[in-house]
């Protein structure tokens, strides 16, 4: 589990990892029967996470031809992910005797909201619910120059990081690509932040012969026509529940979608992802999805961080560091960002921080280091270090020629805060997991 926020399996029919100890996920099966979509009872499909080219599939194979499916889905993705819509027939440049036929076959969906809560700080955390009725969590942190969405990619956690709630959870399960990415459209709706403008491309019908033209008849869409002036959601973090990087494959495709210029057009300079340090997919992720990276640090010994965050029994702080060195596009412009929660009389002494530094200028790395306040819930059996000691800490830091600004705790009274993220999602036994488990490797051969 990542820690910005701490409180699901890939692509549906895809293989499940290896399972090489205790700490590494397995992922649940689940029925693959269209490849990519979620199951639904009613037999539509959901369009939600699904690419242009993977939609264009879909009509084609509903009944039209690949002309017109190839239209239809540009037409379609537009609205989805661009605009926001929930329902067809709000597609307005699409003849109203397609949009039934869209309806029938297919739906626009988004995780049900379970339960909304804001902070007293302004912080807002919504319990969202899966179609197969498991549950988890994103927060929207608003500040005075940026609002940032911290998004989930699992139910759950594999990880059992020793300070974090979310960490005495089992994983469930991956979040699928739409479950990810159904998290952004869903904060845009509740913000009201879809951009507003109007059409102005031309496709031919291709059902019905009819053709539709926009203002100016172009045969395109015109990139950078809409704008949201004011726009409250600025960045992303993939610092919920869940290591991002035990489910690659789902959040580089639902970060795709975010950062397409055609779809909801967020740059990847403003987007985040946190690790714990699941070292053999750091470089895919600079090389596949480019964004800022974020690594959940917290110790600078393999005894504490052992302890606290047993991932580094796996990857250890040197090999981390090596990759964190490693990482593509990481430069003084894009610093990596260590993520450091401060624990009283466990990691926060003058010489843990002069050995933070000592080990950030050892592999040269563009770094930031963010402090952040232990955040308190039931049963945890850490507190956090006091004010004067969290501030010795950073300056020790700063003085090594490394940022390390002090975190504002934000919607601890909602249990939003960084490590507080928990839901009563079903957890399955690690038998059953790899019961489950064996059954999928049986099925693939």
């Amino acid at each position: 589990m990542t820690d910005a926020t701490q409180t699901l399996s890939g692509t549906i029919g895809a293989a499940p990892m290896p399972i090489p100890g205790h700490i590494d996920p397995v992922p649940v099966p689940r029925p693959n029967l269209v490849e990519g979509v979620t199951p639904r009872e009613d037999g539509r499909l959901d369009l939600i996470g699904l690419p242009k080219k993977r939609i264009a599939e879909l009509f084609e194979s509903a009944g039209l031809d690949a002309k017109a499916a190839k239209l239809r889905a540009k037409q379609v993705y537009h609205w989805l992910y661009h605009r926001g819509v929930t329902e067809f027939e709000a597609m307005t440049d699409i003849a109203k005797t397609m949009r039934p036929w869209l309806a029938e076959r297919f739906v626009i969906g988004r995780p049900e909201i379970v339960e909304a809560q804001h902070s007293s700080d302004g912080t807002r955390k919504w319990l969202l619910r899966t179609a197969d009725a498991h549950d988890f969590e994103m927060v929207f942190i608003p500040d005075a120059d940026r609002g940032t969405l911290c998004v989930s990619s699992q139910v759950g956690c594999t990880l059992n990081c020793r300070f974090c709630h979310t960490g005495t959870m089992r994983l469930v399960r991956n979040l699928t690509v739409g479950e990810i990415v159904g998290q952004v459209m869903l904060a845009r709706d509740t913000l009201g932040e879809w951009p507003k403008g109007r059409m102005d491309f031309a496709f031919a019908d291709g059902v019905d012969g009819a053709e539709i033209r926009g203002a100016d008849g172009a045969d395109d869409e015109e990139e950078g026509s809409y704008t949201s002036d004011g726009r409250l959601l600025t960045n992303i973090v993939m610092m919920g529940m869940g290591e991002p990087l035990y489910n690659f494959d789902n959040v580089r495709d639902a970060l795709k979608l975010v950062m397409d210029g055609d779809g909801l057009a967020l740059s990847k300079r403003r987007i985040t992802l946190s690790t714990s340090g699941v070292i053999p997919q750091m470089a895919r992720c600079g090389e596949e999805i480019g964004v800022n990276l974020a690594v959940s640090l917290h110790a600078v010994t393999k005894e504490v961080r052992d302890e606290i965050v047993p991932v580094n029994k796996k990857y250890g702080i040197e090999d981390l560091l090596q990759a964190c060195a490693d990482y593509p596009g990481a430069s003084n412009a894009r610093r990596i960002t260590f993520e450091y929660v401060m624990l009283k009389d466990k990691n926060d002494s003058d010489a843990d921080a002069h050995e933070l530094v000592r080990l950030l200028r050892k592999y040269d790395l563009p770094a930031k280091v963010n402090l952040i306040p232990f955040n308190p819930w039931p049963g945890a059996q850490y507190e956090c270090s006091t004010p004067e000691r969290i501030k010795a800490f950073s300056e020790i830091v700063f003085k090594g020629g490394i940022s390390a600004p002090v975190r504002t705790p934000r919607g601890r009274d909602i249990d939003a805060a960084c490590g507080q993220l928990k839901t009563a999602a079903e957890k399955k036994s690690r038998a059953e997991l790899e019961r489950l488990y064996a059954e999928k490797e049986k099925e693939l051969g």
